[in-house]
């Protein structure tokens, strides 16, 4: 059976290594902090994800930059300003060890979520490789009941924090790694906003 944890139980599972599902400011994902590599490679299990799909991070601040190891764009840095918190992922270059760590090659997806209390976790537990909590190519779950069911029997997942209902649209994903920049993901975020910010960067 899967636990219903609190934030404190959800801190300490992180801390431990452990994978969780939380409610985001989209739909429930799952995640693993990246200070333990081992966790984040079973997101990849749990969700039967091929290695080659890369895993996004979730940071609490765009400060939290500066101790990654990526490549920040003024451009990367304007978008940022404009959708942070929110649904956007913009992908960055990043170091080939970071980037290996969640199943990427030379860039890594980065977002602020604007959920608060997810943003706590972040902060207490560093960032987070997360994404949609589903097993590969099914539906995001929207509920703690739908995650539990989706995952029920899986002994990778060491339990749920209830956010109540999330079903809010996917964050629209931004690749600025390379010449020129491409929408990877329609999302939350309209392809012609993101591109009159890209213009003036």
């Amino acid at each position: 059976m899967i636990a219903r944890l609190d934030l404190e139980g959800v801190i300490d599972a992180l801390d431990a290594g452990q994978i969780v599902a939380l409610a985001s400011d989209t739909v429930y994902g799952v995640g693993a902090a990246i200070a333990h590599p081992g966790a984040v490679a079973r997101l990849f299990t749990l969700k039967g994800r091929p290695t080659s799909v890369a895993l996004p991070v979730i940071i609490d601040d765009v400060a939290t930059i500066a101790r990654l190891e990526v490549t920040w764009t003024a451009r990367a840095a304007r978008l940022a300003g404009a959708y942070w918190p929110g649904a956007l992922t913009i992908v960055v270059g990043a170091d080939a060890n970071f980037a290996r760590l969640v199943g990427a090659t030379t860039a890594v997806g980065l977002r602020v979520p604007a959920d608060e209390t997810l943003r706590t976790i972040v902060a207490s537990v560093g960032p987070i490789a997360f994404t949609s909590a589903n097993r590969h190519g099914e539906a995001p779950c929207t509920s703690a009941a739908a995650v539990i069911a989706a995952f029920s029997g899986s002994d990778e997942l060491a339990g749920v924090l209830d956010g109540g209902e999330r079903d809010a649209a996917v964050s629209s994903v931004v690749d600025l790694s390379g010449e020129p920049w491409r929408l990877v993901r329609a999302g939350a975020i309209a392809v012609e906003a993101i591109a009159a910010v890209l213009a003036t960067a």
